[in-house]
């Protein structure tokens, strides 16, 4: 099989880049042909904001670039990872126009929420689900505190909706979680195209013994991913385990200063992939404080990998990746005293925390390993190539 996969880098990187050269690299060793097409936002500063406004919506430079493309190479495939902004759902059209059968991963929640993940003013917000267009992603200006920028990925949005481009032109979406289906069906997208697809990593990486005795977080450092409540949580707590902080991003200086005032924290900043799986290993606890929804977190399959438990979270993924007191804990989004209330015990079990490593680990190769993911990942590619031809076959 011939798969043209796409892809857009944010300037910061994260999961959806590791996810997305995962997946490839999965593929390719399966016996498939993968060519990765990606895009990068360090663009953006040389296109300029008009521009990029514009081919946020509709990019002529990527219909006429995939078109050329996929008439060329004979492709089975085409999967999208990320179009955002940069290759715009233009794409799709371009793979219609080849017949192409297209697989979108929904990584985050764009199609209907202007920020991406459902999350404004630190809490839970589903104020577009099911609107027509996201009006209040403009109010509030979801996109970057920035209205303009905002009415743009709205009018994308929107457009798109009208046009019935995320009901005709993809022809299979791949949600990580069930929850995050049942979110895009309620959003309008038809039921029957949404399959659910978890992340994975693959080789599995060999486990650690958690001897580092310290509790690890990794991420982005932004208000949406709870950085803040778990600062404070460290700081009421009574006897807390040392904490290493890994991760780039808005909040990082902040991070930064705070972490300097506190004896028991230590703020690392960007870390390597295989930095951050070592740290992992060592580490007595991962935890994972984010208030938005997210779509599968590849940190919390790390470090299942790795044997390492997680307090997390109670909301969107990680309300069912963690299963409490045998893969780790849960507490409140947003609630400081809660997490602080498992951090205290986790610092005084630390015997029936190193206990839950078998089962963290365990449910990393049940749910989250290579060899099951890819043969999933053929069935939807077969599965999308058939409706296709027979939809096709119809007309």
């Amino acid at each position: 099989m011939k798969i043209m996969m796409l892809h857009n880098r944010y300037l910061v990187p994260g999961g959806e880049d590791l996810s997305t050269l995962a997946e490839a690299s999965l593929l390719r060793e399966s016996g498939c042909e993968v060519e990765l097409l990606e895009e990068d936002n360090r663009r953006i500063a040389e296109l300029g904001n008009l521009k990029t406004a514009v081919r946020t919506i509709w990019s002529t430079e990527s219909f006429q670039r995939i078109r050329a493309a996929l008439r060329m190479g004979r492709f089975d495939i085409l999967h999208v990872q990320n179009f955002f902004p940069l290759w715009s759902p233009s794409v799709y059209y371009a793979a219609a126009q080849c017949g192409v059968p297209v697989v979108q991963t929904l990584r985050n929640y764009r199609l209907m929420c202007v920020n991406s993940t459902f999350f404004r003013e630190n809490r839970a917000c589903e104020d577009c689900l099911g609107k027509f267009a996201p009006w209040a992603g403009i109010r509030h200006a979801c996109y970057r505190n920035n209205r303009a920028g905002s009415a743009v990925v709205a009018a994308m949005i929107g457009l798109h909706k009208l046009r019935g481009t995320w009901r005709n032109r993809v022809n299979s979406y791949i949600a990580l979680t069930e929850f995050a289906r049942q979110k895009y069906i309620a959003g309008g997208l038809p039921a029957e195209s949404i399959v659910v697809k978890p992340n994975f990593l693959h080789p599995a990486p060999a486990s650690g013994n958690g001897a580092g005795g310290y509790a690890l977080v990794v991420g982005r450092m932004s208000a949406e991913k709870g950085i803040m409540t778990m600062l404070a949580a460290w700081k009421i707590a009574r006897n807390p385990l040392p904490l290493k902080i890994v991760g780039d991003g808005p909040l990082a200086e902040t991070v930064a200063t705070e972490a300097a005032s506190m004896p028991a924290v230590q703020y690392l900043g960007r870390q390597s992939p295989d930095e951050a799986l070592e740290l992992m290993r060592h580490a007595a606890l991962l935890v994972f404080p984010s208030q938005c929804y997210e779509g599968m977190p590849r940190t919390i399959i790390e470090s299942f990998a790795a044997g390492t438990p997680v307090v997390a979270s109670n909301i969107g993924a990680m309300a069912s990746m963690i299963v409490p007191e045998e893969t780790g804990f849960h507490f409140s989004p947003g609630n400081a005293a809660e997490l602080r209330d498992r951090i205290d015990w986790c610092s005084a079990n630390l015997a029936g925390l190193h206990a839950m490593r078998v089962k963290a680990r365990a449910a990393f190769a049940a749910s989250y390993s290579g060899p099951a993911n890819v043969e999933m990942l053929k069935a939807i590619y077969h599965k999308t190539r058939i409706a296709q031809h027979l939809t096709h076959g119809n007309k």
